[in-house]
């Protein structure tokens, strides 16, 4: 047991630093970063065990816990208080909308129409959409036109990774109330299909820039997603070890290409000389260098508001929070909420943003 503890604290330790070296440099500390809730939870039962026997090795996983305890807070919050909005405040919302249910993934033909229910009834000020769809010849899926007839925030910007027909379009768009004063995108140097945009609006007498991103996923498969199912079930054979490889494979490419990505982007937040506000999603956890890259310098809603665990991915994969809203020293976030419903394989985040009067 004493062994297995070290291991437990060594991996504990690992999965700290795996925010700050690049996958890139040594890949296999991204396998920690991403196991983070599970080596944490390891290395409290240790803590218990030893401690119910009065043992000093408690002591072992008990100071790892405490230098962990940043990582922690990346995904669970503790906070009871809540703020009547300011109408002067920003209400931004951001979703992975799963092309709003386009094959009906979810095997619930009403999914559009409640995504839409949710947007009508939210009603943010700006909300930043991946996986957007959107088709110029299908009537029922012109979902660019069908938003801007009842959103408070009409003005779109969107950009795609794949056209169809020159028709049907796949991508990010963010739509805003305030004044559109210029678009751009940071293309990536993949050939997968995410996109990063940024939007420039004015706000009050304020230019800030809004970047929705969407980082590349793991591209997980059905034969993927029936493995780990078959782990949760405990129903693995010899034969389907095979898959395993073809997991860490996935897993060890989106390492590599997100890092890629984030660098990107961060370097073209470091140019700016507007206030920035980033959202979207990310595909990775707060323990991962692909965050650690994207949030320097920057405030994270659900560490400055969110309350209980912050799990925004909807799947076989439990507890991940992979979407973001972060903001820079200009604003302060309150009043952060996970909707209570997914629609799609993500929840729904949002929160308000205060525009602070600070001193550069």
């Amino acid at each position: 047991m004493l062994w297995l503890n070290y291991f437990a604290a060594l991996a504990l330790l690992l999965s700290v630093l795996a925010a700050y070296i690049s996958p890139k440099t040594f890949w296999p500390m991204a396998f920690f970063g991403i196991s983070f809730p599970v080596i944490f939870a390891l290395n409290t039962v240790f803590v218990i065990y030893w401690g119910m026997q009065m043992r000093w090795w408690a002591l072992l996983s008990g100071a790892m816990l405490l230098f962990s305890v940043n990582n922690f807070f990346g995904n669970v919050q503790v906070n009871f208080s809540e703020k009547t909005p300011d109408n002067k405040d920003i209400k931004i919302l951001d979703y992975n909308c799963m092309l709003f249910d386009l094959y009906n993934w979810s095997h619930n033909a009403q999914s559009r129409k409640l995504i839409f229910t949710m947007l009508q009834e939210e009603s943010p000020d700006i909300i930043c959409l991946q996986e957007f769809y959107t088709s110029e010849q299908r009537g029922d899926y012109n979902n660019a036109d069908t938003l801007q007839k009842f959103l408070k925030a009409k003005n779109m910007h969107a950009e795609f990774t794949t056209t169809l027909r020159e028709l049907d379009h796949w991508g990010v768009a963010t739509f805003t109330k305030y004044p559109v004063v210029r678009k751009g995108k940071i293309i990536f140097n993949t050939k997968s299909n995410n996109i990063c945009i940024y939007t420039d609006v004015l706000i009050n007498t304020d230019t800030v820039r809004i970047y929705n991103l969407h980082l590349a996923s793991i591209s997980f498969g059905k034969k993927e997603y029936k493995f780990i199912d078959d782990i949760n079930n405990k129903e693995i054979n010899d034969p389907d070890l095979n898959e395993s490889k073809s997991i860490l494979k996935r897993l060890k490419k989106g390492f590599f290409t997100r890092a890629e990505q984030a660098e990107l982007i961060s370097a073209h937040m470091a140019a700016c000389k507007y206030k920035i506000i980033l959202c979207g999603d990310f595909n990775d956890t707060p323990s991962s260098f692909a965050y650690h890259t994207l949030s320097k310098n920057l405030k994270d809603a659900f560490r400055q508001s969110g309350s209980g665990i912050g799990k925004t991915y909807h799947g076989t994969l439990p507890f991940l929070r992979i979407d973001y809203i972060l903001h820079d020293k200009y604003f302060s976030s309150y009043n952060y909420r996970r909707y209570p419903e997914s629609f799609t394989d993500h929840y729904p985040i949002t929160c308000y943003l205060h525009l602070n009067k600070v001193n550069d």
